[in-house]
Order: structure tokens, then sequence, then C-alpha cells
């Protein structure tokens, strides 16, 4: 082998070294941008459980991205659409003599919305969470957290400070997801606007009586501060 060919193939292999170690370091550093981009406030809440480690962290956003990123959500027929929206609107109503068990059918609505749009089954909650961090991140914390509302004994909560208060927070919070999960797609061009269930009582806010404005379609709260009854 020639003294030259010997020199190329020396050139052609730091090269390719070359090549690789940059490629490695500028996926490296943007790993971890990338996924609190995606993942929002559930990237913040993952470092936490995680003591603080960004890495293990991130290891475990990226697992779920590849198990439920390629998830495509199924659309809703209107019908079920609806019959999900007036669900929601009963579960609200019931809220203010019957908090718990409004939290508990809100929990229950909302596994069975994700599953009728794709995500895995309710039945395996924490999946079925993972999978809707995926695809909603900012608004998935409401469910864990009527979840987690919906399953504390009557005095475990007593115990923990779980009050009416609480849970009315988490309806609130688990009304975000529910919304988007209910929300026409671009392309099924039903018309559907939401928001078809708005009685006075339901728009009523959390204060003063005053009427809460709806917002493009959005379904309107039905909670107000008047005292519920814990059941």
């Amino acid at each position: 082998m020639s003294t030259g060919l010997i020199i190329a193939l020396i050139v052609i292999a730091a090269v390719v070294i070359i090549a690789a170690v940059m490629t490695l370091r500028a996926r490296g550093p943007r790993r971890g941008p990338s996924l609190k981009r995606r993942f929002g406030p559930e990237y913040d809440r993952a470092v936490a459980r995680h003591d603080g480690d960004a890495t293990a962290a991130e290891r475990e956003l990226t697992e779920r991205v590849k198990r439920h990123g390629e998830l495509r959500e199924r659309s809703l027929e209107p019908a079920r659409r609806e019959q999900y929206e007036a669900r929601w609107t009963a579960a609200q109503e019931r809220f203010v003599d019957s908090p718990r068990e409004a939290v508990a059918e809100a929990d229950r609505l909302l596994a069975e919305v994700a599953g009728a749009r794709g995500f895995p089954d309710g039945g395996q909650y924490e999946e079925q969470l993972a999978a809707l961090s995926v695809h909603h991140a900012h608004h998935v914390d409401g469910y864990r957290r009527v979840h987690r509302a919906a399953h504390l004994r009557a005095e475990d909560a007593r115990d923990g400070g779980q009050g009416t208060e609480d849970m009315r927070e988490a309806m609130v919070a688990a009304r975000a997801l529910f919304e988007e999960l209910v929300r026409p797609a671009r392309h099924d061009g039903d018309g559907h606007t939401g928001g078809r269930h708005d009685s006075g009582r339901e728009r009523a806010v959390l204060n003063g009586g005053r009427k809460a404005p709806t917002r493009g379609g959005h379904l309107p709260w039905a909670m107000n501060r008047r005292q519920a009854k814990e059941s």
C-alpha cells in the first residue's frame, strides 16, 4: 500500500471521527432544552420527582416520547362529544352538593374520553397519564390532581387537609385537559363550538356572582363559592 493511500485513509478516518463527535455534541446539549419545551411544567415535575437529577428526568421523558410520540389521536363523533360535555356539566353542577362524587365522575370521564381519543385504556392509569403528558403536557397535571383527589378515602383526605377547596381546584385544573380532549380537530369541520350547556348557574364565577365570559367555545365553569357539602 502506497504512502499516499495510507495518508488518504487516515485523513478520511479523522474526518469521520470529527463529524461523529460534532454530531454527538450538537445533539447532547439540545436534548434538555428540547424536552423542556415539549413538556413544559411536566419537565420540572419529572426533575423534582428525581430529586433534581435532570439527566434521570430526561431519560424518563425520552422514554415516554419513544412509547407514545407516534400516537395519533382519533376524532370524536359530534354526538359523542356532546354526551361527554353534558356529563362534565352535570359533574360540575353536582360539585356544589356532592364534591367527592363530582370529582370521582370527572376522573372517570377524563379516563373515558382519553381512551376514546386513542390513548391507552383508563384501566392503565399510569400509562394513560404518560401518553397524555406527551401530547397534552401543559394540562395533564389537572388529570393527575383530580385522580388523586378521587382516590383519597374521606378520612385520609381530612387528615391530609384535602378539603372542598382542594377538590374544587383539582376540578378547575382538570377542565383544561377535558376541553382539549373534546375540542374538535380542525379537520373535523362539524361547526361545533362547545359550550352548549351554559346555564346561569354554570357561568357563576368564584365570587361576587358575576358572569364568567366564555372563551372560544370553552365549556363554562359551574362552581361557585357556595358552601359545598362534604360527602
